[in-house]
């Protein structure tokens, strides 16, 4: 995941192993929440499995 503002890495996920990460907090900064939301709800969706 890039920053849109100067393409700094924010986070990263893998194609084939739960692993995900962000490098800031997803319900921090005022804006869109695609992010919060999508995060949010992939982790939820793992845990269930």
């Amino acid at each position: 995941h890039l920053n849109i503002n100067d393409n700094t890495v924010e986070g990263i996920s893998h194609d084939y192993l739960d692993i995900m990460s962000v490098q800031f907090h997803p319900e921090a900064s005022p804006g869109p929440w695609d992010t919060e939301k999508w995060f949010f709800d992939t982790i939820v969706k793992k845990v269930m499995k």
